[in-house]
């Protein structure tokens, strides 16, 4: 029997970490590793002590803000990210597992705080209509590891 490799658990993991999600719009989990080792894990939604979309608003989802996007939500990579810190772990040199390719916002985060790899499942520009994934361009262009990962079997809801 082959053994899973640690890129496999991670990223079935992030996607079923995103099956905890409450968005009504799309289901995104993450992982944040380092050294084989899992330090934080997220998936989008809203902040803890608001609302959950999928009970308040289970048709529609949150209102939207001015750019059409949810006004509650946090991004899985983002919710990952603000444990880790708020748990005093140190982000650098981490690799993140995410279901869906970091948007502009969250690569500059990502960047920021010096995470070397990012592995994407499924691509945030096909998602919202967008030519190009802006957030996996950046990433690219300032030196971080971006691979879209294709080893993983697809999770039921």
């Amino acid at each position: 029997m082959n053994k899973p490799s640690f890129d496999e658990i991670y990223m079935e993991l992030a996607q079923n970490l995103a099956r905890k999600s409450h968005c009504v719009k799309a289901k995104v989990g993450a992982v944040l590793t380092k050294d084989t080792r899992i330090v934080s894990l997220g998936y989008n939604g809203p902040p803890a002590g608001t609302h959950n979309c999928d009970e308040v608003w289970p048709g529609t989802g949150c209102p939207r803000d001015s750019k059409g996007s949810c006004s509650l939500a946090l991004h899985a990579e983002q919710n990952a990210i603000l444990y880790a810190s708020k748990n005093n772990v140190v982000i650098e040199g981490c690799t993140l597992y995410v279901t869906l390719s970091p948007c502009l916002a969250c690569a500059r985060v990502i960047y920021t705080l010096g995470i070397k790899k990012v592995y994407f499942l499924s691509s945030y520009a096909e998602f919202k209509g967008l030519p190009t994934d802006e957030g996996v361009d950046f990433l690219l262009k300032f030196g971080v590891e971006v691979e879209q990962y294709h080893n993983v079997k697809e999770m039921a809801d």
